[in-house]
């Protein structure tokens, strides 16, 4: 008897899993990955953190699913990106749009301090809960720039850097004291815009006007219950009140007990992974994240840095893609803020032979693809970003900070022995001649002269034009796509959904992260390099090891005169 009750419960609990009510889980404290890790390393650092990939398939697919009842997102903890909120708003509200419940539930919305960002991604959402202990800080936008030129007069150390033009302020950092009028043109602009989109969202989401919304912006931080008041937050309530009450809703609305599953774990069971059959069309996803370099991808175990963009490595992935008959459509996904002139020509070439070849390649813009990230996209078909994402950046700077005076200071003396007038131009041990300042200026002409004409063509502009959109000025993807450097508005979603079209392709059809590579041809080496193999990323030393970020900050050149200075993430 107790063992037919047993296997009778077995069997109910089974028949619960496989039809019975679900409510989806999502924590983002932990952050989220935009793309599958490049190496070894990388997938071990992000062993805990989601991937976007399998949130906006998981949610795509529970929307069809009558199992699915609600939604429970945990916001808070581990910053994420403007571009990714809006990525993530997307996929709620399309999730909602099905008739659905989803709730957002936070702790706290910066622990009384900046938290604007996260509120944002909660008002996509049905209800917002609060823990009674949090707060809001729904303080709008801030931008701040360091100077440190006065501290470096004071060490003995000088730059000497020149930028093209006068929006490209990677330089300013170490030569002024203050913004510069284009400096503080270009910041608050960009502080704008991300208002306009953040008020914009609040005021439809909690029905507010908009000039109530700014109103309430400049009275934050607020309290729990000042933030029921104002109509920011619906309730206060622990996790387990959050809990008891959705499942309570689901409850009643189902005639079971709900199961809760992560948005993961859903996505895994429901999307098992399948082998590509012969004949298959797909699109290829082809994944460019991070400071932008020749050779691999890859990162440094010593530097503690993220990944880096190699031009090997996308290069390969995008030739073999493009030679691949299975492969239909490209998605290159960019999240760089530049790097090397040189790589990013390179990787430039590769999606323009694609585009050429009558394989659409669009490009799927992360939170910041600017400066080199934005020249890798400008050669394609279409360039998808979302308004947040940060853009443009269409400059170039360049030259050495020259320490001499510091050397001498401490007692160091430095000689040399060269064989060409030009052998030591950058050592940072004296400053340039005359002469070799005009070369770093002829230089600095050569590669915006390039990066523009480049855009002009991309884009199809005229040359005036795109240098009047250009200067090193940065943009967020709304203003970029009132101006032509982006075509639309969107996500990754957004941009699949568009290489589908241009493929003459099925709304369903597949997607490969590409190159998928077995364990045994990652391991074995590539035949070619035009081998899907030779696009395989390595774990790789730095050149400046363990001293990396210190370098960084003296503004040394780790990447390449296409970077985008500074820390450029709105979250």
């Amino acid at each position: 008897m107790d063992a037919t009750k047993v296997i009778i419960d077995a069997v109910d609990r089974f028949r619960q899993g496989r039809t019975g009510p679900l409510i989806l889980e999502l924590d983002l404290t932990e952050g989220v990955v935009d793309g599958p890790p490049s190496d070894p390393l990388g997938a071990l650092m992000s062993m805990r953190r989601t991937r976007l990939s399998d949130i906006l398939s998981g949610l795509k697919h529970a929307r069809r699913d009558e199992r699915v009842k609600a939604l429970i997102v945990k916001i808070g903890g581990h910053p994420i990106g403007l571009g990714l909120v809006q990525e993530l708003r997307g996929a709620v509200q399309e999730f909602r749009r099905s008739g659905k419940r989803a709730v957002a539930y936070a702790e706290t919305f910066g622990e009384f301090g900046a938290g604007t960002v996260p509120y944002y991604l909660a008002t996509a959402f049905d209800t917002i809960y609060l823990q009674p202990s949090g707060d809001v800080g729904f303080t709008g936008i801030s931008l701040e720039q360091r100077f440190v030129k006065d501290a470096l007069d004071k060490l003995g150390v000088k730059y000497q850097l020149a930028q093209r033009h006068e929006y490209k302020t990677g330089a300013n950092m170490f030569t002024q004291d203050h913004m510069t009028e284009a400096h503080r043109e270009s910041a608050a602009r960009l502080a704008e815009s991300v208002t306009e989109q953040i008020v914009a969202a609040v005021a439809e989401a909690r029905g507010l006007e908009p000039k109530r919304v700014r109103e309430l912006i400049d009275q934050g931080p607020f309290f729990g219950t000042e933030a029921v008041q104002a109509n920011l937050v619906d309730r206060l309530a622990y996790r387990d009140e959050v809990y008891d009450e959705i499942k309570a809703a689901v409850r009643a609305e189902a005639g079971h007990d709900p199961r809760l599953q992560y948005v993961t774990r859903y996505h895994k069971a429901v999307l098992p992974r399948k082998l590509p059959h012969p004949g298959e069309q797909v699109i290829a996803l082809i994944h460019g994240h991070g400071a932008i370099r020749l050779g691999r991808s890859g990162r440094s175990p010593l530097s503690g840095g993220g990944g880096a963009m190699g031009a090997d490595t996308i290069s390969a992935a995008i030739r073999a893609a493009r030679q691949d008959d299975r492969i239909k459509a490209i998605v290159f996904r960019v999240d760089s803020p530049g790097g090397s002139y040189v790589a990013s020509d390179t990787i430039w070439r590769e999606v323009v032979l694609t585009r050429g070849s009558g394989k659409p390649i669009i490009v799927s813009m992360g939170n910041v693809a600017a400066s080199g990230g934005y020249f890798v996209a400008m050669g394609a078909n279409a360039i998808v970003a979302q308004p947040g994402t940060l853009t443009g950046s269409i400059g170039v700077f360049g030259g050495k900070p020259v320490v001499d005076e510091l050397l001498s200071k401490i007692g160091v003396a430095t000689e040399a022995v060269a064989e060409g007038a030009n052998a030591g131009m950058f050592s940072i041990a004296r400053e340039f001649s005359e002469e070799q300042w005009a070369r770093v200026n002829a230089w600095l002409d050569h590669v915006y002269d390039d990066f523009v004409g480049k855009v002009a063509e991309g884009r199809g502009l005229d040359r005036d034009r795109a240098h009047e959109l250009a200067r090193g000025r940065v943009w967020t993807g709304a203003d970029a796509q009132a101006r032509g450097l982006v075509d639309e508005l969107g996500g990754l979603e957004d941009a699949l959904a568009l290489a589908r079209r241009k493929a003459g392709l099925a709304d369903d059809a597949p997607v490969r992260p590409y190159p998928r590579l077995n364990p045994l041809e990652r391991l074995r080496p590539a035949e070619s390099s035009e081998d899907k193999a030779a696009a395989v990323a390595r774990v790789r030393l730095e050149a400046w090891g363990p001293i990396a970020g210190l370098a960084s900050e003296l503004g040394l050149p780790l990447y390449g005169p296409l970077i985008l200075p500074g820390n450029w993430t709105i979250r």
